[in-house]
C-alpha cells in the first residue's frame, strides 16, 4: 500500500447524520458540513443535509442501498484515500452513527494507515428512534440494559448473540434484520418466548414514520399485513408493552393477527 506522507494537510470527518430528521444533527456536524471540500454520503442520509455544505463541494454518493446496488467498501477506501490527497476537508457522512453497525471505524483505521488526521462526530443512532414512539430502550424495574445486534453479518447470517440476548432481561434492538423476521421469530418461539412484545418502526423521525406491535411470534404476518419494509428496526422487550398499554394497540394487533392466521 501506497503511505501518504503525514504532512498531509487534509482532514477526514467521520460523521453520523443522525436517523434522519436533519434537526437532529449535533452543531459540531453541522459547522463542519459549512466548511466541507467532499462529502461522500450514505444512502439513508437525508437530502436536506446535503444542502448545508458549500455550492462548490464535491458530492459523490456511496450508498449501500439494503438488498440492491451498493459501493464496495474498498471502493470507498479508495476514494477517501483520492479525496484526501486533493483537498482539505472531506467529510464521510453516514446515516445514524458511524460507529454503530457503520464501518465507521474500518474507513478510521484506513485512513490513519495513510497518515490521514481522523476525527469522529457521533450521530444520533436510528436505535433511539424508539423514542419518538414512545418506546423507551430501558425503564426501571422493566430492562436492565440494551443489546444492540446486526440482522445480517458480513456472512449473511443473523447475529449468534441473539440467542444470548433472549435470555437477558434487557430490551433487544436489531438492525438490518427485516429479512430475517420470520427467523427471529423462529427463535424466540424455540427458546419459549415467542409471546415477548415487539414493534417494527420503520423510517423513524422523519414525517412517514409508521411502526407496528404485535408479539415477536408474529412479526413477519405483523410486517406484510402493515406493508412495512426497510429502513427499519426491530425493538423486542417488555418496553413495548409500556407504549402499548398505553394505546391498547399491542392487544389490538394480537387479535388481528390470530384472527387472519384463523
Amino acid at each position: 500500500m501506497v503511505v501518504v506522507s503525514r504532512n498531509l494537510r487534509s482532514k477526514l470527518y467521520l460523521i453520523g447524520s443522525g436517523p434522519g430528521d436533519p434537526d437532529l444533527l449535533t452543531i459540531k456536524a453541522y459547522k463542519i458540513l459549512e466548511k466541507a471540500d467532499v462529502l461522500l454520503f450514505d444512502h439513508l442520509v437525508n437530502p436536506e443535509i446535503l444542502t448545508i455544505v458549500p455550492e462548490n463541494c464535491v458530492k459523490v454518493y456511496v450508498g449501500k442501498e439494503p438488498y440492491a446496488n451498493f459501493t464496495p467498501q474498498e471502493s470507498i477506501h479508495s476514494l477517501i484515500e483520492q479525496y484526501c490527497r486533493t483537498y482539505k476537508c472531506v467529510v464521510r457522512l453516514k446515516g445514524g452513527d458511524p460507529y454503530i453497525f457503520g464501518r465507521g471505524f474500518e474507513e478510521l483505521l484506513f485512513a490513519e494507515e495513510l497518515g490521514i488526521e481522523v476525527e469522529y462526530i457521533p450521530g444520533i443512532s436510528s436505535m433511539q428512534g424508539a423514542g419518538f414512539h414512545n418506546i423507551p430502550l430501558t425503564h426501571r424495574d422493566v430492562s436492565d440494559g440494551i443489546w444492540a445486534l446486526t440482522g445480517t453479518k458480513k456472512d449473511g447470517r443473523l447475529s449468534s448473540d441473539l440467542q444470548l440476548a433472549i435470555q437477558s432481561n434487557s430490551t433487544v434492538v436489531i438492525y438490518m434484520g427485516m429479512k430475517k423476521l420470520d427467523e427471529i421469530a423462529r427463535t424466540y418461539v424455540m427458546c419459549g418466548k415467542g409471546d415477548t412484545p415487539a414493534a417494527i418502526i420503520q423510517c423513524a423521525t422523519l414525517p412517514g414514520q409508521r411502526e407496528v406491535v404485535c408479539e415477536v411470534a408474529d412479526l413477519l404476518n405483523a410486517s406484510r399485513d402493515s406493508g412495512l419494509s426497510h429502513p427499519a428496526i426491530i425493538v423486542i422487550g417488555e418496553v413495548v408493552r409500556l407504549y402499548a398499554s398505553n394505546r391498547n394497540s399491542f392487544i389490538l394487533n394480537d387479535q388481528l393477527a390470530k384472527m387472519k392466521r384463523n
